[in-house]
């Protein structure tokens, strides 16, 4: 499968079973576009015509192309057969090990975000705050659970994990006792509306966590009009001089400034730009997804503004890049040169198999989307998962479980896409929610146009840049990532 696009005055093509990324010129690009349709001679005097008045284009320079496009296919460089789907399946229907919680250890919030997914942090239940001694059983069965893997990843997360402050410390303490014993390495992740940072959260996170995720929606306006405190006070002016200082301290280590943004922003490279320009270098800006009558909810006139606003982004990354005030942008940090293996790409996040949700009182759900709905409780952190329906059906859920996909370019990027939003949209993990596949396309190719102008500037300098698909990983050998 081939998929063919123009942007930033490159012409992209993108080869998807094998990986391969294609910049070429404009002759070279119609006659990949008509090389499936029609034969060489039909192809040539086609394009002879079109470009009758460029003398360059002649009939041998055409017959040269259409050789060069063949020995491309013939190496598996385009039109590349999909040998994928039945590896699909068959990784999923192995023994997955657990690798990861979100841990829920507190289900109650400081700020009154009308966005919120998880209706101020109580998950249309009751507030509550994990106790060590939950948090404890959660670490002991992810160390049961988790096999011959030695990486394990929590992330701290609510509502607003820093109420419960004093229990992630000991619960981070009881970690890295426990992997002595268990030769396990734990990454922490905290993520935080940063209303209750101070000099101890910053020394101990900065200390323990592998990350940190900060919310921030951009300008103080946008950002002030949906993340208000319970007495409707913007919390802008709070947390931005608390994010700097944690950033600021945080030297080399990985955080992110996390955005959302909605119907009322839908300019939001503003508010990217905004963030950057107070010094913030690692953002992610993600689509708000509500019910259709939600104020907040994007429209389907949103959608072509939003395309733009991603091509908008991309151009300016690579602008701010060569003046040496670059930053990164999480939907646009794609690998084209060797990863992540085949399996990852097919698999997707691992949600209700290798990553799961755990509530202050100990039940388990696919991911922290799906707290709080019945239908998908999966157990509990004591008697492990006893709703193996559930976790069958994400077992095969993944790039090639929706019919939708077959014939998707991006399948391979998106692993057949998130399966809460999916769930949302359609009342299927299995379903696809279109308004979201949309947006990936358009942020997949933006994210692979910077890396075809990066790769040119570095073949300018002499340096080439191999591109590839991820394949298979000795290291896992399909098992799961043993990193």
């Amino acid at each position: 499968m081939v998929h063919q696009y123009k942007l930033n005055g490159y012409n992209i093509v993108l080869d998807t079973c094998s990986g391969s990324v294609h910049a070429v010129d404009e002759v070279a690009y119609d006659v990949i576009a008509l090389y499936k349709e029609k034969s060489k001679e039909e192809i040539v005097r086609e394009l002879l015509a079109k470009y009758a008045d460029r003398p360059d284009v002649t009939a041998e320079d055409l017959e040269q192309c259409l050789a060069d496009v063949a020995e491309l296919e013939a190496q598996g460089k385009l039109w590349a057969p999909d040998q994928y789907e039945n590896l699909a399946f068959d990784f999923k229907n192995r023994n997955t090990v657990i690798k990861a919680l979100c841990l829920h250890v507190a289900h109650t919030c400081n700020l009154n975000c009308s966005y919120c997914f998880a209706a101020q942090g109580r998950y249309q239940g009751e507030r509550a705050l994990m106790s060590f001694e939950v948090g404890k059983r959660a670490m002991d069965f992810l160390i049961e659970n988790s096999g011959t893997r030695r990486n394990l990843e929590v992330d701290f997360f609510g509502g607003e994990p820093l109420m419960n402050w004093d229990m992630v410390k000991k619960l981070v303490a009881y970690c890295r006792e426990q992997e002595k014993i268990h030769n396990k390495n734990f990454r922490f992740t905290l993520t935080t509306n940063g209303m209750l940072i101070d000099d101890d959260v910053i020394d101990f996170a900065n200390k323990e966590m592998s990350n940190v995720v900060l919310s921030l929606d951009g300008r103080k306006e946008v950002h002030d009009r949906l993340r208000v405190d319970y007495a409707g006070r913007g919390s802008y002016d709070t947390i931005v001089p608390k994010f700097q200082k944690f950033v600021e301290a945080r030297g080399d280590k990985s955080y992110y400034i996390r955005g959302t943004y909605t119907h009322n922003n839908v300019d939001f490279t503003k508010d990217i730009f905004h963030m950057a320009d107070l010094g913030f270098k690692e953002l992610s800006m993600e689509p708000v997804v509500s019910k259709p009558d939600d104020p907040c909810a994007l429209t389907a006139e949103d959608l072509p503004i939003l395309k733009e606003q991603y091509e908008i982004l991309a151009k300016e990354m690579l602008k701010r890049d060569r003046e040496g005030r670059g930053f990164t942008f999480y939907h646009y940090m794609i690998d084209l040169t060797g990863g992540p293996c085949i399996y990852k790409r097919i698999s997707g996040c691992g949600s209700g198999t290798e990553y799961m949700a755990v509530t202050p009182w100990g039940d388990l759900y696919p991911c922290h989307q799906f707290v709080g709905d019945p239908k998908y409780k999966m157990g509990d952190i004591w008697q492990g998962v006893t709703n193996t329906a559930v976790r069958d059906e994400f077992k095969h859920c993944n790039a090639y479980a929706r019919p939708e996909c077959k014939d998707c370019w991006a399948k391979l990027y998106c692993s057949g896409g998130c399966a809460a939003n999916a769930y949302h949209a359609t009342g299927s993990i299995r379903g696809v929610y279109e308004y979201g596949c949309e947006l990936f396309k358009k942020r997949i190719e933006c994210a692979i146009m910077i890396k075809v102008a990066e790769s040119q500037e570095l073949a300018a300098q002499g340096i080439e840049v191999p591109v590839q698909l991820g394949s298979e990983c000795s290291a896992c050998a399909g098992d799961g990532c043993a990193e």
